[in-house]
C-alpha cells in the first residue's frame, strides 16, 4: 500500500520523514494532509492501526520544521488541520498564527500577499486560499477567530475564482506569469475546488468552470512532448520546457497539475456535468457577444455583507 511506503522509515519510496534538515518535506506533508483531510473515508478510515500510527506520528514530526513568514504557514496549519481530523492533540498556536498572518497579508480583490509582499503569481489557487478554506472552516468549532476568518475567506476566495475563470483565454491558454508554471493545470485549483465543492460564486455557472476547465487541461496537457517516453510529465508548462524548472521541481511535484480534475469527484448528475457547457467569458467576449461587466470586491465588503 502506497500510504504505508510513504510513511516507513526504511522504505525507499518514503518520504524521508526523520530528516529534518529538508524543509521542503513540511510542504510534502501538507499536501498529503490535505489528501487524507479531503478523503477521509477512503485514505485514513480504511488504514489498519499500525499505518494510522505512523502516519500520524510521521506528520506530525515536521512540526521540527520552521516554516518561512509566508503560505508555508498553512503548511504548518495543514499539519494541525489532519491532527484535528485523526483525532490527536493540536496546536492552537500554529493554526492562529498562520490564519491571523493571512489575514493581515490580503491586498484586496481576493488576493492575498505571499506573506507580506504581493506576488504575482498562482499560488493564491495553489495553496493559499483552498488551504485557507479548509483549515478555518475545519477550526471554526474550536477557535472564535477561525469562525470569522473562514466567512471573510470564502467571500474572497468567491472572487478570487471569477478572477480565474476570466483569465482562461478562448484557447486554453493563460498568462504565464511567476513560478510553479511546471503544475500546468494545476493553476486553477482554486476554480476546481470551488467547483468541487458547490462553493462558486453566483453568476459563475457549473458548467461554464466544467468548460473553462477543459479548455485549459487540453492546453496543457495535449501539447507535443508533454510526457516523456516512459509516460510521465515532462517539465514544462505546454510541452517539454526544462527552463521553466525550478530547484523544488520534481517529477512528482509536476502532478499537481491534477488539482484541476477535483470535479471528478462529483456525481454525474450534478449541475456540473449534466448540464450543457457554456461559454466562458473570454469566449463571449472575444467572438463578440455580450457579457456581464466584471467589478472589483470592495475592500469594506469583508465580513459585513456576509455576518
Amino acid at each position: 500500500m502506497a500510504l504505508d511506503k510513504v510513511s516507513h522509515p526504511k522504505s525507499q519510496g518514503g518520504f524521508g520523514f526523520q530528516d529534518i534538515h529538508h524543509p521542503q518535506l513540511l510542504v510534502e506533508a501538507a499536501f498529503l494532509a490535505f489528501a487524507l483531510c479531503r478523503a477521509p473515508t477512503i485514505l485514513w478510515k480504511s488504514l489498519d492501526t499500525t499505518i494510522r500510527f505512523r502516519l500520524t506520528e510521521a506528520l506530525r514530526s515536521t512540526r521540527r520544521i520552521r516554516p518561512y513568514l509566508n503560505n508555508w504557514q498553512l503548511f504548518s496549519a495543514m499539519i494541525e488541520r489532519f491532527l484535528l481530523m485523526s483525532q490527536e492533540n493540536w496546536d492552537p498556536m500554529r493554526v492562529e498564527f498562520a490564519l491571523q498572518s493571512h489575514s493581515q497579508w490580503y491586498k484586496g480583490d481576493g488576493i492575498y500577499g505571499d506573506g507580506p509582499e504581493f506576488h504575482w503569481d498562482y499560488y493564491n489557487s495553489y495553496v493559499i486560499h483552498p488551504f485557507l478554506r479548509e483549515v478555518s472552516q475545519a477550526f471554526s468549532p474550536h477557535l472564535e477567530s477561525a469562525k470569522t476568518i473562514y466567512k471573510e475567506t470564502l467571500l474572497r476566495y468567491q472572487r478570487y475564482v471569477i478572477i480565474q475563470e476570466r483569465s482562461i483565454n478562448a484557447d486554453g491558454s493563460f498568462a504565464p506569469i511567476g513560478r510553479s508554471l511546471t503544475y500546468r493545470s494545476g493553476a486553477f485549483h482554486g476554480l476546481a475546488e470551488l467547483a468541487f465543492l458547490g462553493l462558486l460564486p453566483p453568476g459563475l455557472d457549473p458548467s461554464q468552470v466544467r468548460n473553462a476547465l477543459e479548455l485549459v487541461q487540453t492546453k496543457t496537457l495535449n501539447a507535443e512532448n508533454t510526457f516523456n517516453a516512459k509516460g510521465w510529465l515532462n517539465i514544462g508548462l505546454y510541452g517539454s520546457q526544462p527552463g521553466l524548472g525550478e530547484h523544488y521541481i520534481s517529477t512528482g511535484s509536476l502532478y499537481l497539475t491534477s488539482f484541476s480534475l477535483l470535479p471528478l469527484g462529483l456525481a454525474p448528475e450534478s449541475p456540473f456535468w449534466s448540464q450543457e457547457a457554456k461559454l466562458t467569458t473570454s469566449q463571449l467576449i472575444w467572438s463578440g457577444m455580450d457579457c456581464n461587466v466584471d467589478s472589483a470586491l470592495p475592500i469594506a465588503i469583508g465580513i459585513l455583507s456576509i455576518r
